[in-house]
C-alpha cells in the first residue's frame, strides 16, 4: 500500500469513525451480512422469522435484528431505515406511510405517518391566476414536499419493539457511512434522474458525484450518515427540530417550498383503526382512510365473492372481465368518498359493506365491457414510487409497512447537507376537483388541501388470518395500482391457490375508471387481451408495475417469504 493511498484510507476511516462513533459495529457482529458483495433471494423458507423488502441488504438487517432479540417492530424499524439508504427512489425518512401490524395476541394496530400539508397550504396553492393547475409545482422541486412523517412513524413503532432505536438505527448508520454495492436497476435509476436532482436541488449531492454510476460502484452517503447519526442521539428532535429541520427549511427557499419549522415540530402520527372484512374463509385485514387501499380491496373483493372465481381460471377473459368491473366501480368509489376522515367524513362503513358491494355490481353484465361514463361514484349515506416490507417473528407477531415518497426519487429534491430526498405527496391531493394526477386518477373536494391535512392514498399493507391464526402480511408499491395489485394477488392465492411467489409474480391487469381502459403487463397472455378487446373493452400494454413482497406462514409452521420479480426485492430470515 503506497504512502497517497494509506493516507486518503487513514483519512477515511476517522471521518466514517467520527460519523459512527465507532468502527462498523453491527456488521462487524454479522460478517455474513456484506454491503460490498450480496445476492438477491427471491424465495426461501424459515422455521423462526422472515423478512421480505425491496433490497438484499434490508432484509438480512431485519433477519439479523431479531436473531438479536428484537421481534417483528424491531425487525421493521432496522429495515425502513435499511431502506433510507440503500433504496433511496422510494425508502425514505423524508417520506411517510402506513404501519399496518397484528400482534400475537390478536391485538390490531394501524399506525398512520403519512405525509401532511404545511400550515401554509391551501386549496388553490397550485392554481394560476386564470384558475389553470400547475402540475410542476405539485411535483418537482421543494413546493411540491408535504410534511415528512417517516421518522415520526418509526418512534410510535418502537413502543412496540424490544430494542432501543440507537441499535436499531446503528445498520443504517454504518451502511450510509461505509457505502455499499448498487445494482444495474439502482445505477440505472441514478442515471436517469441525474439532472433531475441537479436542477431541483440547492447542491450536488452524494447521488450526483458521478456522471454515469454503473453497477458494482460503491455508493457513500456521508451527509445522510450524519442525519442519522442524529436521529440516534437526539431522537425526534434530531430530525424534527435542530439542525436537520434548519437544513430542510432552508431547502425549501431553493424551490419555493413552504415547510416550516414549526410545521416539523408539530408533526404527529395517528392511530386509525385496521379495516376487516371476510373472503372464502380468509379474514382480510387493511388499511383505513387517508389510505383509499383497504375500503377498495373491500370493495373488490365482496364486488366477486358471489362468482366462481376459481373456475374462470387465473387471468382468463371471464376473470378479468370480471375483476375489471370491480375495479372499475371501487375507483369512481374513491374519486369521490375518499379523503383525510379528519377533515372529510369518509362513508367508510357504507363502502366496504357487502350489501353496498352487491348493489354497485347490479349492473355488471357477463362478457360485456362497461363504460365509465355511465358509472359515477355510488350514493352513500352512512350516519409509483413507493416501497412495501413484510415482517413476521417468531412469536407470530405480523408487520406489514407500505411507505412512499410518492414518485421514484420522490420531488427530486436532495436536502444539502442532510443527503436525504424528499417527497412530492402534495400531487397526491386533487389540486383542482376533476384534475388527474401524475397517476391519472381523479379527485374532488374530498381529497382537497388544507393545512395539516393528509393526502388521499393508494397504500395497501395488508395482512390476512385463517381461523384467528396468523397467516399472511402482503402490499407493494405502484401509485394507484396498488390496491388493485394486492386485490389480485389474494385472489391469486386463494380462488387460484397459487403459491405467493406464484401469486406475486403473476402478470398484471388494471382498471381505475378513468381513463376508461385495463392496461396489461408486457407479459399477460396476448389471448386474453384480444378476447377483452373483442367484448368492448379498450386495452393499453405498459411495463411492469408495481413490486409485491409477502410473508406466509405455511401449514407446516414455516415462514415462507417471496420477493418480486420485478425488482432487487429480495428476502431473508431464520
Amino acid at each position: 500500500m503506497n504512502k497517497t493511498f494509506t493516507s486518503i484510507f487513514i483519512g477515511l476511516l476517522l471521518t466514517v469513525n467520527a460519523i459512527t462513533g465507532s468502527t462498523q459495529q453491527f456488521f462487524k457482529k454479522h460478517p455474513q451480512i456484506n454491503p460490498y458483495n450480496y445476492q438477491l433471494v427471491k424465495e426461501a423458507e424459515f422455521d423462526h422469522a422472515a423478512v421480505t423488502s425491496a433490497h438484499p441488504l434490508a432484509s438480512m438487517v431485519g433477519a439479523a435484528i431479531m436473531q438479536d432479540g428484537g421481534n417483528a417492530y424491531d425487525a421493521a424499524i432496522a429495515v425502513q431505515f435499511s431502506l433510507a439508504v440503500v433504496h433511496p427512489g422510494a425508502g425514505n425518512i423524508g417520506g411517510g406511510g402506513f404501519m399496518l401490524a397484528r400482534n400475537a395476541d390478536g391485538k390490531l394496530i394501524g399506525i398512520d405517518f403519512r405525509e401532511a400539508a404545511p400550515s401554509k397550504g391551501h386549496r388553490d396553492m397550485y392554481l394560476d391566476s386564470a384558475g389553470n393547475p400547475s402540475n410542476t409545482l405539485s411535483r418537482d422541486g421543494a413546493s411540491a414536499s408535504g410534511i415528512p412523517g417517516s421518522v415520526a412513524g418509526m418512534f410510535e413503532i418502537l413502543k412496540y419493539a424490544k430494542l432501543p432505536m440507537a441499535k436499531l438505527i446503528q445498520p443504517a448508520i454504518e451502511i450510509a457511512a461505509f457505502g455499499y454495492v448498487i445494482t444495474e436497476k439502482e445505477a440505472r435509476g441514478l442515471n436517469a434522474t441525474r439532472a433531475a436532482f441537479l436542477k431541483n436541488s440547492s447542491a450536488p449531492s452524494a447521488f450526483t458525484q458521478k456522471e454515469q454510476w454503473k453497477a458494482g460502484d460503491t455508493l457513500v452517503q456521508t451527509d445522510l450518515a450524519n442525519t442519522l447519526k442524529r436521529i440516534q442521539q437526539k431522537g425526534l428532535a434530531g430530525f424534527y427540530e435542530g439542525e436537520t429541520a434548519a437544513l430542510i427549511v432552508k431547502e425549501m427557499a431553493y424551490s419555493k417550498g413552504i415547510i416550516s419549522l414549526e410545521d416539523l415540530k408539530n408533526y404527529q402520527p395517528k392511530y386509525r383503526t385496521p379495516l376487516e372484512f371476510d373472503y372464502r374463509g380468509h379474514h382480510i385485514i387493511s388499511f383505513a382512510p387517508p389510505s383509499s387501499g383497504g375500503i377498495l380491496i373491500a370493495q373488490m373483493m365482496q364486488m366477486i365473492q358471489p362468482y366462481d372465481v376459481s373456475a374462470m381460471g387465473a387471468n382468463t377473459p371471464a376473470a378479468v372481465s370480471l375483476m375489471a368491473e370491480a375495479q372499475r366501480r371501487a375507483y369512481a368509489d374513491r374519486a369521490e368518498h375518499m379523503g383525510d376522515p379528519d377533515f372529510y367524513k369518509v362513508p367508510t362503513k357504507t363502502l366496504i359493506s357487502n350489501a353496498y358491494a352487491q348493489q354497485r355490481m347490479a349492473d355488471y353484465k357477463v362478457g360485456i365491457a362497461g363504460q365509465s361514463k355511465n358509472i359515477q361514484a355510488g350514493k352513500v349515506h352512512e350516519s409509483e414510487q413507493t416501497t412495501h416490507f413484510s415482517v413476521i417473528d417468531s412469536k407470530g407477531n405480523m408487520v406489514a409497512i407500505t411507505t412512499t415518497l410518492n414518485d421514484t426519487y420522490g420531488n427530486k429534491t436532495i436536502v444539502a447537507g442532510a443527503g436525504f430526498l424528499l417527497n412530492n405527496e402534495m400531487d397526491d391531493f386533487s389540486i383542482k376537483p376533476g384534475v388527474p394526477n401524475m397517476y391519472g386518477a381523479i379527485g374532488g373536494e374530498a381529497n382537497s388541501i388544507q393545512p395539516g391535512k393528509r393526502m388521499l392514498s393508494s397504500m395497501t399493507p395488508t395482512l390476512v388470518t385463517i381461523n384467528n391464526k396468523p397467516y399472511l402480511s402482503i402490499g407493494t408499491p405502484g401509485g394507484t395500482t396498488i390496491p388493485n395489485q394486492v386485490y389480485e394477488g389474494l385472489v391469486n392465492m386463494i380462488d387460484h391457490k397459487m403459491s405467493l411467489k406464484a401469486a406475486i409474480d403473476a402478470p398484471r391487469f388494471h382498471h381505475q375508471w378513468m381513463p376508461d381502459n385495463i392496461s396489461f403487463e408486457v407479459d399477460f397472455p396476448e389471448a386474453t387481451i384480444e378476447a377483452l378487446k373483442a367484448m368492448g373493452y379498450t386495452t393499453a400494454k405498459r411495463g411492469y408495475f408495481g413490486r409485491m413482497d409477502g410473508v406466509v406462514i405455511l401449514n407446516n409452521g414455516k415462514k415462507q417469504a417471496a420477493g418480486d420479480k420485478r425488482g432487487d426485492d429480495s428476502v431473508a430470515g431464520f
